[in-house]
């Protein structure tokens, strides 16, 4: 068991994790703990961190079921970073890579990702990409119903209890646009789509049949 008392948190109160897959070695992602993140972290057994930016607790996968079942934690000589060694049950990275360090900044070197090829998978150039992955992974929590799973929960609910937070998540982007936060805009927005999905495939409707009915509008 990881000595608690030994690990020295910044002014703040938070420490950097650095989140590894168990088994391929691959920094996954960086993010920060405080001691209560820490504490749940070991008690559930999956990965719990804590924002800067809204300040308040977060669990990895609760939103997009890509959860981080947590193998074993170490910390470094100055007992002031974490290494957290994971079983990724899913992307690391909200792009859809299986880790956020999938950029390179030497010239001349390919981007450092995996499951992916050049430009393909690039979400600049293929804006739709992610949406795709998502529903994807959508599917397969309905399909598989795995323990833990937050979409899964919000199936096993019905559509009630997912039209429900559908309607939340469309209050608070109206909340944020309205104060003119540009990023909790942003990511409030991003919540929205990944909750309307979650909505049109219970209801059996495809993307492709969304975006045919823009393209008659557009006509």
């Amino acid at each position: 068991m990881i000595e608690l008392d030994n690990i020295n948190y910044d002014e703040k109160g938070l420490v950097p994790a650095v989140v590894q897959d168990a088994k391929s070695k691959e920094v996954l992602m960086v993010a920060y703990m405080n001691k209560e993140a820490l504490n749940k972290t070991l008690e559930a057994k999956k990965a719990w961190f804590y924002s800067r930016k809204r300040k308040s607790l977060w669990q990895k996968g609760e939103t997009s079921g890509n959860f981080l079942e947590v193998k074993d934690i170490f910390y470094d000589c100055d007992e002031d970073t974490l290494l957290l060694e994971v079983n990724p049950k899913g992307p690391a990275c909200h792009t859809g890579h299986n880790s956020c360090f999938y950029r390179s900044l030497m010239q001349n070197q390919e981007p450092i990702c995996c499951n992916c090829s050049d430009a393909e998978d690039d979400i600049n150039e293929n804006p739709t990409k992610i949406l795709n992955e998502l529903v994807e992974v959508i599917d397969s929590r309905f399909t598989e119903k795995p323990e833990g799973s937050y979409i899964a929960k919000l199936y096993t609910g019905g559509r009630e209890r997912i039209l429900k937070k559908v309607g939340e998540e469309a209050a608070e982007v109206v909340i944020a646009s309205m104060s003119q936060n540009k990023n909790e805009t942003i990511y409030e927005t991003a919540d929205l789509l990944f909750h309307l999905l979650i909505a049109l495939r219970y209801d059996g409707i495809t993307m492709e049949e969304v975006m045919t009915e823009l393209e008659r509008r557009r006509k």
